[in-house]
């Protein structure tokens, strides 16, 4: 029997990611709703009951193998059951332990039902008919099939999830009696207007675990926004940047070179001893400072990210910057960890996919994350002149 719309409020919504990118993105929209809202490592005790905001949490699922991944997912779901909004995040092509998590989420969390959509149209993320596309090609025909951790073997939602329906924009009106019913169901968008038009159709939020990327985020927070209950946080500018790049993806690379290509950043490879990267770093004398990965990686990943994570606490405490842009998933919770911080408290999505925020404690500086496939050729360029600026992408 379809039920009407509840009368009360959202007030909680618990974001479950497998990854810190993921965490901030699924969690900004909210932000900029007038929700507060917080991103929090695993291991900063975040697994608790949901509070007023939002509470993004980053469960490293992505790292671990398919069953340890699915038990956290599980378990976080079952703590965080009672959020009026609960949301698991998944990549927007279709990376990491996308079947399992959802599974556990779904039996932990205790939901009637599971609504799946993964579209992210402002980065040309859709899904058509349960296939996920990227710039309109079938995502395991992309770079992300070469993904050095979760090569994408299948475009087709269906495969993934053979339990569910798949349904289409002009269906979604059957949802109410369909989740009443119980079940999963595949949600196809193409645009921002079809994720919104799924989550207006849906009449009992709570009774759904909602699965997506930040496409599917920013419509729930639209249709859920509030009035603004705390101040914002206090964001200062940044004197000395310095960019953080440990992601592979063809994409950051290419956002590097513009970055390298200017005349005021001072780029160092991070591939050795930490201590000669930190050194190279200190005798810069450019206004904007960069750590990288190499170019051709031949080294394991894990150590790569340690080195990252060595360098950017080094020059941190050290007052040589006073701000971050962190690019990977892995790598920003490297640097987190290396820095003691168990979090941000979250300011807003200054590009679609990208998170800023302040550090939880200290360094109390301004961060940026966004995740390794995002964004354009000038993507890390605009976001290390936003750190300086303070102010709003222009």
């Amino acid at each position: 029997m379809r039920r009407e719309p509840q009368a009360d409020p959202v007030t909680t919504i618990a974001v479950l990611a497998d990854d810190l990118t993921s965490a901030g993105d699924g969690a900004a929209p909210f932000r900029g709703a007038g929700h507060r809202a917080r991103v929090l490592l695993m291991g900063a005790g975040a697994v608790a009951s949901p509070h007023d905001g939002v509470v993004a949490v980053d469960l490293g699922s992505r790292l671990l193998d398919e069953a340890t991944a699915a038990d956290v997912t599980g378990r976080a779901a079952f703590a965080f059951a009672g959020a009026d909004l609960l949301i698991k995040t998944v990549d927007s092509t279709l990376r990491g332990h996308v079947a399992a998590e959802i599974r556990a989420a779904h039996a932990g969390s205790g939901r009637r039902a599971v609504v799946v959509a993964p579209a992210f149209p402002a980065e040309g993320r859709t899904t058509v008919r349960g296939i996920q596309h990227v710039q309109g090609v079938p995502v395991h025909a992309t770079d992300f099939a070469h993904d050095p951790t979760h090569p994408v073997r299948t475009s087709d939602l269906a495969r993934l999830l053979p339990e569910a329906d798949v349904l289409e924009p002009d269906q979604f009106g059957k949802l109410p009696g369909l989740i009443d019913d119980g079940g999963v169901f595949v949600c196809s968008a193409a645009t921002d207007a079809d994720l919104g038009l799924l989550v207006s159709s849906v009449s009992t939020p709570d009774e759904v675990l909602w699965v997506g990327s930040p496409g599917l985020a920013a419509a729930l927070a639209a249709h859920h926004s509030c009035k603004p209950a705390v101040p914002s946080v206090e964001l200062r500018s940044s004197r000395r940047p310095l960019v953080v790049v440990g992601s592979a993806h063809p994409a950051t690379r290419r956002q590097l070179d513009r970055l390298r290509a200017r005349g005021d950043v001072g780029a160092v490879d991070a591939t050795g001893e930490p201590a000669t990267a930190v050194g190279a770093l200190r005798r810069s004398t450019a206004p904007v400072l960069a750590v990288h990965t190499p170019d051709d990686r031949r080294m394991s990943s894990d150590s790569l990210t340690a080195d990252l994570a060595a360098v950017v606490r080094e020059v941190a405490f050290s007052g040589l910057v006073d701000g971050l842009v962190l690019t990977g998933g892995a790598t920003a919770v490297a640097a987190l960890e290396a820095l003691g911080v168990g979090g941000l408290d979250l300011v807003d999505e200054p590009e679609p996919g990208v998170a800023r925020g302040v550090l939880l404690s200290p360094p109390r500086i301004p961060v940026l994350i966004k995740a390794g496939g995002f964004g354009d050729d000038g993507t890390l360029d605009r976001l290390c002149r936003l750190l300086v600026k303070g102010g709003p992408v222009s």
